[in-house]
């Protein structure tokens, strides 16, 4: 369900896949269990976020085929909001935030799978270094990472394009009235 479900389903609709009759797609599942239900021998696919992916290829039961970030586009699954009255009495903070981030976009460009790996783990502890390793890897071969924060309009209205399709937006936003991109810009630099 949620995002990742829309993200699916418009990837089907792209190819020419009815996802209401090409296919039977089980919501049911609780999100947390359905590496455990696939492996289980429930249905054919399954969508897993990491480390489910690469915990199912691990234990030989099954292959990650294809990834919903690489065929849906740079979807923006993260975004800050901040109200603009906050944004107008405190651009220091919204700017050092923003900074602070930017950093982290930089450390992913400029250092290998296997270094951030190796930083990010502890925030993983259930996970070991070799799968955090792996995961990192796939997200990097898959230029996951922007690297920048700037959030485009390309973006916005691929999003808008999911939410609509999904039947979940009835009127579309204007990109110019919701979202700065000047903090972004600025870090970026």
């Amino acid at each position: 369900g949620g995002m990742p479900e829309m993200v699916f389903e418009y990837i089907l609709r792209q190819n020419n896949i009815d996802p209401a009759k090409d296919v039977e797609i089980d919501q049911s599942i609780d999100f947390g269990s359905t590496a455990a239900a696939f492996s289980g021998g429930q249905g054919d696919f399954t969508v897993e976020f990491e480390p489910g992916a690469t915990s199912l290829e691990k234990e030989k039961e099954g292959y990650v085929v294809a990834s919903l970030g690489t065929d849906s586009g740079y979807v923006p699954y993260t975004a800050f909001s901040a109200k603009k009255s906050y944004i107008d009495k405190n651009p220091d903070i919204i700017q050092g935030f923003t900074n602070a981030l930017q950093k982290g976009m930089d450390y992913v460009q400029s250092h290998t799978p296997e270094e951030i790996a190796s930083i990010i783990a502890p925030q993983f502890k259930e996970t070991d270094l070799d799968t955090i390793t792996t995961i990192v890897t796939r997200y990097y071969d898959q230029d996951t990472w922007k690297d920048n924060l700037t959030f485009e309009k390309k973006s916005f209205e691929l999003l808008q394009d999911i939410l609509e399709d999904a039947g979940e937006l009835d009127d579309r936003a204007p990109y110019d009235d919701l979202v700065t991109t000047d903090f972004a810009e600025k870090a970026a630099k």
